[in-house]
């Protein structure tokens, strides 16, 4: 389970977030690449946008049920 203690200063603000756990896999950017980016020098995903409508909220949910390491949260 995400932890809101240690989420990624990258996040935007917002329901979602990506945490320390993150161990920069892809699944998340791949499942849902709008809302998605990546932190180059360090490697690990972030919240860049958080979603607009159903369809992206649905694709943020996805990312945040396979991740395999639950580093995505989401507060809402």
């Amino acid at each position: 389970m995400a932890d809101k203690r240690n989420k990624h200063p990258e996040n935007v603000p917002g329901r979602y977030y990506v945490d320390s756990e993150c161990i920069d896999c892809d699944l998340c950017r791949t499942t849902a690449p709008e809302n998605f980016g990546r932190q180059e020098d360090e490697g690990y995903s972030f919240i860049s946008k958080q979603p607009a409508g159903p369809e992206e909220e649905s694709l943020c949910k996805e990312a945040m049920e396979e991740c395999p390491v639950a580093a995505i949260g989401n507060d809402g």
